[in-house]
């Protein structure tokens, strides 16, 4: 393996932290940022069409100002040839919905390709691998984080949120 190609795969595992970022803070260009033009996307039965429009239809969920996700990628698995490359990865999820809590744990089949220097999205496939879904408590690790809750500080959605600060 080359230098290159070590260098080709932290700008594609980049990407996908960026695009879960951009998720969780609710930052609709960071999102959009992540795949080429005219890419598309295949989100495990929910959508199936261009990247765009799927960025569009996520939008006004992903910044309402009580929506809270967490988003974790593992397991990235990158195939370069090229200025393409395969790419697998898992994600686990979590997401605060209004009847209670949910886990989902999902994978991205990718293909990456490097256009004008930049690795980008062309198209992302989505599959659900297992949810599971809970009654909300919460009481920040049954009371032994600390003993007042409002004394911890929160992230934010874009742009207050303090990684946007730096």
């Amino acid at each position: 393996m080359s230098l290159q190609d070590l260098l080709d795969k932290q700008e594609i595992t980049e990407n996908l932290i960026r695009y879960m970022r951009a998720v969780d803070r609710g930052d609709v260009e960071a999102l959009r940022a992540c795949y080429l033009p005219g890419a598309t996307e295949e989100h495990g039965g929910v959508y199936s069409g261009p990247a765009d429009a799927y960025v569009d239809s996520i939008a006004r969920t992903l910044t309402h100002p009580k929506a809270i996700t967490t988003h974790v990628v593992t397991n990235v698995l990158i195939e370069l040839a090229g200025d393409r490359a395969e790419v697998e990865c898992y994600v686990t999820a979590f997401a605060r919905v209004k009847p209670g809590d949910t886990l989902t744990v999902a994978r991205m089949l990718d293909v990456f390709e490097r256009v004008d220097g930049r690795w980008g999205i062309r198209r992302r496939r989505l599959l659900w691998e297992w949810n599971h879904d809970m009654e909300r408590t919460e009481g920040w690790i049954f009371g032994m984080l600390v003993p007042d809750p409002a004394v911890l500080q929160h992230g934010a959605k874009f742009p207050a949120d303090p990684v946007y600060q730096r």
